[in-house]
């Protein structure tokens, strides 16, 4: 546990001395490195090679039995056979069908499971870039007040303030470094996550602007994308496939069993050769096998209908909450709050204003701009959502 918590303490140290970096250049970092994913990757790898193995042939056997009698020393006679049993041919093939439809599950689930760590990581970038805007604005925040607060303390020794006024600014102060604080550690537990995401290798990521993203623009078009794209329904439509092929590999399990061999006599005058032929039918051993299978391909086509279904009211979710951020987005004219911080600024030095009635003014100018880096952060996280498959 100290040895994790030292690699990510100098994993932080390290971030200074790497050049800033972009959210596709992080992504491609945590898809090298991440624990999860390598971990995932060598479980798929040995759950394919094991779906392989299930086409291989049985054993050989070998029986050996020597026999005695009275009045011969040692071995008067022995027997030795070497056999090798087989499925009926056509099962062969069928099995390498389905073999490869249930690899082809393993791969998309392994697609899925990629995607969903890419996602939590593009995430926390995301989050990161939030938490720089609202850095910036604190730091804005601070410095007004400081200069504020040396222009009124100036003023109080003039007698031309009062100490009513002088207190407003410094409690404004305090309460901005409250918000600095919570701020860098909200910024160190993200960075920390993703930095674990990475391997605890170090990461350099500054951003405070989110990257361009395509706007949608036709609906139709982000849902046949989606209903094509998505991992996970096409994880589910790989299983219902593999199901059905399954059923066909149990209805060819009942043809019979072969086997072939070759058997040795001897005994003290005389030695002879031959070859087994047999075979054996599966009445017991293939009971129940189809009707099983069976059932598994109903359950696997109801779980892709149920994917489909959960797919397609997701687009429609998503989409109708894209619209509504959008607008959300329009209603704030970014630029005009920060002209109007800059003219109540002007005007509380010129003395038009009270500080009281400045602060006033400030705080509802600044709650709206908070809330735009919040929506701003909703919009681009709601967007990655639904492109997470290109991810």
């Amino acid at each position: 546990m100290r040895k994790q918590y030292m690699i990510g303490v100098v994993g932080l140290f390290l971030v200074g001395s790497l050049q800033a970096q972009s959210i596709a250049d992080v992504l491609q970092s945590i898809e090298r490195n991440n624990k999860e994913l390598q971990a995932q990757l060598q479980l798929t790898e040995a759950a394919k090679m094991e779906v392989q193995t299930q086409n291989s042939l049985s054993d050989p056997t070998i029986d050996y039995s020597p026999f005695f009698a009275k009045g011969v020393d040692g071995v008067a006679s022995s027997e030795l056979v070497v056999s090798q049993e087989f499925d009926f041919p056509t099962l062969y093939a069928a099995r390498r069908q389905s073999g490869k439809l249930q690899q082809e599950v393993l791969d998309r689930q392994q697609q899925a499971v990629r995607r969903s760590i890419l996602l939590d990581a593009k995430n926390l970038c995301l989050d990161l870039i939030r938490l720089n805007q609202e850095k910036a604005l604190l730091d804005a925040r601070k410095k007004n007040a400081d200069e504020l607060l040396t222009l009124f303390e100036k003023r109080l020794q003039e007698g031309d303030a009062g100490i009513l006024e002088v207190n407003k600014i410094k409690m404004e102060r305090m309460n901005v470094q409250t918000e600095v604080t919570q701020n860098n550690a909200a910024h160190r537990t993200a960075l920390q996550s993703l930095l674990a995401m990475n391997g605890n290798l170090p990461l350099e990521f500054t951003a405070d602007t989110y990257p361009q993203i395509e706007k949608i623009r036709d609906y139709n078009a982000l849902y046949d994308e989606i209903m094509l794209t998505d991992a996970d329904l096409l994880a589910s439509d790989a299983a219902a496939r593999a199901a059905a092929k399954e059923v066909s590999v149990n209805k060819q399990n009942w043809l019979p069993k072969l086997s072939v061999g070759y058997r040795r006599n001897t005994s003290l005058d005389e030695k002879s050769n031959g070859f087994l032929i047999g075979g054996s039918i599966p009445l017991f051993s293939n009971r129940k096998k189809v009707k099983i299978a069976r059932a598994q391909e109903v359950g696997a086509r109801l779980q892709l209908d149920n994917a489909r279904l959960q797919a397609e009211a997701t687009v429609q979710s998503r989409y109708n909450e894209v619209l509504q951020l959008q607008e959300a987005m329009k209603a704030y004219d970014v630029p005009l709050m920060h002209e109007t911080l800059d003219m109540l600024k002007q005007a509380v030095m010129a003395g038009q204003l009270s500080i009281i009635e400045y602060y006033v003014e400030v705080d509802g100018v600044y709650r709206n701009l908070q809330a735009y880096i919040q929506i701003e952060n909703q919009y681009q996280k709601l967007m990655a959502d639904i492109y997470k498959n290109r991810l």
